[in-house]
């Protein structure tokens, strides 16, 4: 019976997984290629950032509202139909001719990548084991990091040996093959019917409503969180290598590594975090110590006197130091989620991951038109900040206020 319950738990998070993996992977498929999109289009640097701000404004809208679409329908098929779309998605790109064909498939991108967090947090939640949950949320941190890490990989050698067309055709032809492995293995991701709810429960829902969970001051929080971590995250990916490299004099070659290193890393921090995430009662500890030390590594870069070679290694530590937090981030968000929302609560709070990626482009897109390199990092090391003070402050809402909440359904 154990066995059993491993296989199928390996299973599931696996197939959750590499969809993830696939969903990382297509956020990063047009940044990397700027330079060649630049002179093909005959555009500028914010020309080509406006098409991602459109991909993560357009999943922002379609992560909040597939959740419920999840919690009505099941995710199986919303899964299916993300996959589709990313995919065709990078065929669009890959056979666009004009700058209004890229932002149109960009929009059709962020439709398919919206329904990931609602999708793959219902599936993980209801068949995963309690005692794997660390251990699958670890995993699905990590193949979104190597999502994010494999985009530059693959694409810009296949670009450089024949063309950005040919790239974004490769990427096309990845994302449907991960559909036709979920497809063969569509059972592996059926969800058993919901487990009855308690009379208190049933109450407490019928009295709320389908928006009864946005009266939760817990969700509000994580959705705070979330939000300033895409801004970190943003700013690590879009500008801290370059302005590593004007503050330290770090070789092209090696401020380019820099990015792959902090994911690799942050890959290789998932996986103890999982296993500290074993315990609830202390993730607002570990994400604390994650990103305090993520928050001192920024200022060292920010305002410290760095030979360039050793850039790298501190990105590195940056990122397992981030990659730590991951899982006991998203075991904050399933403490505070009520029975059977799932859906809805992750749509909700994971559209702040959307909304902080589109919004810390144009702040720190700023900063470095105005050289203010320095800056960047001092930025990141304030977001990390905050981002430790939402986290403990996530823990208080929900031991009060959640708990308060409940209470009121069981008494009406």
């Amino acid at each position: 019976m154990g066995n059993a319950s491993l296989r199928q738990d390996a299973g599931v998070i696996g197939l959750v997984g590499i969809a993830h993996l696939v969903s990382h992977f297509s956020q990063l498929l047009l940044a990397p290629l700027f330079p060649w999109l630049k002179d093909a289009f005959n555009v500028n640097y914010a020309e080509l950032g406006f098409l991602m701000t459109l991909f993560f404004v357009t999943s922002c809208t379609v992560q909040a509202a597939s959740g419920f679409v999840v919690d009505k329908f099941g995710p199986r098929p919303v899964l299916f139909g993300g996959l589709a779309l990313l995919g065709l998605s990078a065929f669009g790109y890959a056979a666009s001719t004009s700058y209004w064909m890229l932002a149109m498939f960009s929009i059709t991108a962020g439709i398919g990548n919206g329904v990931f967090h609602p999708v793959d947090y219902t599936l993980l939640n209801r068949k995963v084991s309690t005692r794997r949950l660390g251990h699958a949320y670890s995993f699905h941190g990590i193949t979104g990091s190597l999502g994010w890490a494999l985009a530059p990989a693959m694409l810009v050698p296949i670009t450089i040996a024949t063309s950005w067309r040919t790239a974004l055709t490769v990427a096309g032809a990845f994302a449907l093959c991960v559909l036709v492995v979920l497809l063969l293995n569509r059972d592996k991701l059926a969800l058993e019917p919901a487990a009855p709810l308690s009379k208190a429960d049933t109450a407490a829902a019928v009295a709320e409503g389908n928006f009864g969970f946005l009266r939760i001051p817990a969700v509000w929080m994580c959705f705070a969180f979330f939000f300033f971590y895409a801004m970190a995250l943003g700013i690590v990916q879009a500008f801290a290598p370059g302005a590593a490299r004007e503050l330290h004099a770090v070789p092209l070659g090696l401020a380019a590594l820099c990015l792959t290193v902090y994911m690799v890393c942050a890959a290789g921090g998932m996986v103890l975090g999982g296993f500290l995430a074993a315990d609830p009662t202390r993730c607002e500890r570990i994400v604390g110590l994650g990103f305090g030390v993520a928050a001192g590594v920024a200022l060292v870069l920010g305002i410290g006197n760095v030979p360039g070679m050793l850039v790298p290694a501190l990105f590195g530590l940056m990122g397992f130091s981030a990659g730590i937090a991951g899982p006991s981030r998203d075991m904050l968000v399933k403490r505070s989620t009520p029975p059977n929302a799932s859906g809805r609560v992750y749509g909700v709070v994971y559209s702040g991951l959307d909304i902080g990626q589109a919004i810390s482009p144009l702040i720190f897109g700023t900063m470095m038109d105005h050289q203010q390199y320095s800056g960047i990092f001092i930025g990141l090391a304030i977001v990390q900040a905050v981002l430790i003070a939402s986290a403990f402050r996530v823990g208080r809402v929900r031991r009060t206020a959640l708990p308060t909440a409940q209470a009121a359904g069981v008494a009406g």
